[in-house]
């Protein structure tokens, strides 16, 4: 193999990498076997976008599309319908047919970013699991023992809680497995939380197929405020984001993190991840190598013509707090304003999701009014001058 390929080997099995089963030693010696191997990493299209935590993955799947591989990204469409809980203590709840098409729709825009779909197949497990009758069903689920399903962390506490455990949760894992079987897969890329489902796949492979396959179990980059990165807490940074965003939301930050964006929010060489730790090891100011980090992010999310830009509008929104001129307006006539109505504006202009969001937002001392931070839900301000800033980037004017 050329130097640059065992790089390359060297990248896919250690960067972000928690867990390979069986083993390390055996999945290198089989990359370099000079086999074609068959792989594939999944995702449940359970909402319309993608975020970086995402396209940690797909970067790996690229490495190996890139070694010569046979690569498969796979659309969960008919997984989706019964819907994931491993990293979850309720059911998910149950898309149609249509949430899932739309969900889709923008999917493969946006991993496009990270992969070449010249070398990678995209194929939709409703291509098998939709033909699967009640028999094959049941001769699958024979592989299998309840025992298993129920001893799971997150399982146990739900059971213990008296929380409903659906059926069809029970068989999640099964279809998942099933998948990778029909695949004929070799090695599986997925998160830590998904390693029980993945093991389901190692199971029926072995079984049904006599053969030994692999799993390579990543860990997670986590969300802007340090906690999984998630749409429910709107801490992602979104493939699709504007550079302003993007650049804004790395700089947000804790120091404590700047290593690990580095290594699994960027595609920058080891030796800059070293670079960077030494850095900091030597007291130099973390902002600095914050805004290098999100210059990265910025320019392989967005393309390098939009980095300048982006930190120029971190620089004059967010440092010197000079109010962008295009920040949306909203019209209030009255001298004083109750917070239900600027979480309401918040919302309906589009800086937020819900009204969830902003409250926490509000909570955690996000949400200032003429820069006077907005300590309660529901109290009544005066307007003053009209300025509100969502976080740290994002303004909305209002007017008389």
């Amino acid at each position: 193999m050329t130097n640059k390929e065992n790089e390359l080997i060297a990248s896919l099995l250690t960067r972000g990498v928690e867990n390979i089963i069986p083993g390390r030693p055996e999945l290198e010696k089989l990359l370099a076997s000079g086999k074609v191997l068959n792989v594939y990493l999944g995702i449940d299209p359970t909402a319309t976008k993608i975020h970086l935590g995402h396209a940690f993955p797909l970067r790996k799947l690229q490495i190996l599309a890139d070694l010569g591989h046979h690569v498969t990204f796979l659309i969960g469409d008919f997984t989706a319908t019964v819907g994931d809980t491993s990293d979850k203590e309720t059911e998910r709840p149950i898309l149609t047919k249509e949430q899932i098409e739309e969900n889709f729709q923008t999917y493969k825009r946006q991993a496009k970013k990270f992969l070449d779909f010249s070398k990678v197949e995209v194929h939709f497990n409703s291509e098998w699991l939709g033909k699967l009758d009640f028999a094959s069903v049941l001769k699958l689920t024979r592989h299998f023992s309840l025992n298993d399903f129920i001893s799971r962390e997150l399982i146990k506490k739900r059971l213990s809680e008296g929380k409903s455990v659906s059926l069809p949760e029970v068989l999640y894992p099964i279809m998942q497995g099933y998948d990778s079987m029909v695949m004929d897969t070799d090695i599986q890329l997925g998160g830590t939380d998904q390693t029980f489902n993945m093991q389901a796949g190692r199971t029926l492979i072995h079984d049904l197929k006599d053969k030994e396959s692999f799993i390579i179990a990543n860990g997670f980059l986590p969300g802007t405020d340090g906690r999984k990165m998630s749409k429910t807490w709107g801490n992602a940074i979104w493939l699709e984001d504007s550079p302003e965003e993007v650049f804004g939301k790395v700089m947000s930050l804790r120091d404590d993190m700047i290593i690990t964006y580095f290594l699994m929010g960027t595609n920058v060489d080891n030796s800059v991840i070293e670079d960077a730790k030494k850095r900091l090891e030597n007291k130099e100011n973390p902002m600095e190598l914050k805004r290098e980090l999100a210059r990265v992010i910025v320019k392989e999310l967005c393309g390098k013509d939009e980095v300048v830009a982006a930190e120029e509008f971190f620089q004059k929104t967010v440092v010197e707090k000079i109010v962008d001129e295009n920040a949306p307006e909203v019209r209030w006539d009255k001298e004083t304003i109750m917070v239900e109505d600027l979480i309401r504006m918040i919302v309906e202009i589009g800086l937020a999701t819900s009204n969830g969001e902003v409250k926490r937002l509000i909570e955690q001392g996000g949400v200032y009014l003429n820069e006077a931070r907005i300590e309660k839900k529901s109290e009544e301000l005066p307007v003053g001058k009209g300025i509100l800033r969502v976080g740290r980037r994002k303004y909305l004017k209002i007017v008389k």
